[in-house]
């Protein structure tokens, strides 16, 4: 199905009304949250496996984060059959312009390097600890959101971006305890480092994605949506591509296979689960993007932090102690906070709507017995 937002130029700026039934928008955005969860929870875990059981290469994880792009190209190519086949005109093949092509060619760079950093992060710090950290995403793509494309703020939403960064800067100041077997205090503040710069630097993509879907100067389908998102992939595949050869991951990839902890075949079936789970995080980050807005698509990462938390506990028998407890709580009092804030906005808005429609009635009826 086919959702267009006709775009009406302002300007510079480009203005976007979706013309969609609300039923089939609400059910592309529960697909979307559905595939960020998976991916979101998904691939830090499997992540994190391939590197407790001998994985070491850094670059090769990264690539892993986008290298499952070419499922993007058969769902676009099962998509232009569709709509040949039911279409009695001439059906374009690739809607993206040259001004979008550009735009998430230079977005798909910043993600491979968004990428490397965030690997750098789990290869030396527990999946609880980087889940903890990737929580002050959601003040990264507030700031940047309010900057790049005028977010209103309310102040539910100022209350959980400030309690989601505490949440995070707690952890800060209890590392120690929290340190790896056999890793040195530098590696260990090198990762949580990393980290924090992983959250930043994903917390300006979001904005940027949702900043060129508004300067696009096109209509934005949900195909368009995938096109960019097989772009962007595209390019941060090929960033990690050259880290990789550069620090020669292709040549030691098979020796890796054969020592590592779970066996041979079970380290490419790892490699293969990651890149599946990483590529259902992307496609849902930038589909809840397309359906909401940035905001919402940093708040729905940020609140499956609990799921991750609790998988890395249970699959991993990670330690739980009272600084990562301080950060979970904040953490959810500022996801209740944001939905409580977005429940009360919907509320109003419905009662106002409600309010005009009664008004207009009102007003027909008088004018319908005065004549």
């Amino acid at each position: 199905m086919e959702i267009e937002k006709p775009m009406a130029a302002t300007g510079d700026t480009a203005t976007f009304a979706t013309k969609v039934s609300p039923s089939a928008k609400k059910a592309l955005l529960i697909l979307n949250c559905i595939l960020l969860g998976l991916g979101n929870c998904g691939g830090p875990l499997t992540m994190r496996l391939y590197f407790i059981h001998g994985g070491n290469r850094v670059w090769l994880s990264a690539f892993l984060e986008t290298a499952g792009w070419p499922f993007i190209l058969l769902v676009l190519l099962v998509l232009y059959v569709c709509r040949r086949c039911s279409s009695t005109t001439t059906v374009v093949l690739v809607h993206m312009g040259p001004r979008v092509f550009f735009a998430a060619a230079i977005i798909g760079l910043l993600t491979g390097l968004d990428d490397y950093l965030y690997a750098c992060g789990v290869a030396r710090l527990p999946v609880s600890t980087t889940s903890l950290i990737i929580a002050s995403q959601l003040g990264f793509t507030a700031l940047f959101a309010f900057l790049l494309v005028r977010q209103k703020f309310t102040p539910y939403s100022i209350n959980a971006v400030m309690l989601l960064t505490i949440g995070a800067a707690v952890l800060a100041l209890h590392t120690s305890s929290d340190r790896p077997n056999g890793e040195s205090k530098a590696e260990y503040f090198k990762g949580f480092f990393l980290t924090v710069a992983a959250a930043a630097l994903y917390g300006l993509v979001l904005p940027m994605v949702e900043l060129m879907y508004n300067k696009a100067r096109q209509a934005i389908t949900y195909t368009l949506v995938l096109e960019i998102q097989m772009v962007m992939c595209l390019f941060a595949t090929i960033f990690c591509t050259i880290g990789m050869t550069i620090n020669n991951d292709f040549k030691v990839i098979p020796r890796e296979a054969m020592n590592y902890g779970l066996g041979k075949t079970e380290y490419y079936i790892v490699l293969c689960i990651n890149a599946i789970f990483w590529q259902c995080f992307f496609l849902g980050a930038i589909g809840v993007v397309f359906c909401a807005s940035s905001m919402l698509s940093g708040i729905i990462i940020a609140v499956l932090l609990p799921v991750t938390e609790a998988l890395a506990v249970v699959f991993y028998k990670e330690q739980f102690k009272v600084e990562k407890g301080v950060s979970l709580v904040l953490s959810l009092w500022g996801f209740t906070s944001y939905f409580y804030g977005e429940y009360r906005s919907m509320k109003k808005m419905k009662n106002e709507t409600r309010s005009f429609h009664d008004q207009s009635v009102e007003l027909h009826e008088i004018n319908s017995s005065s004549i």
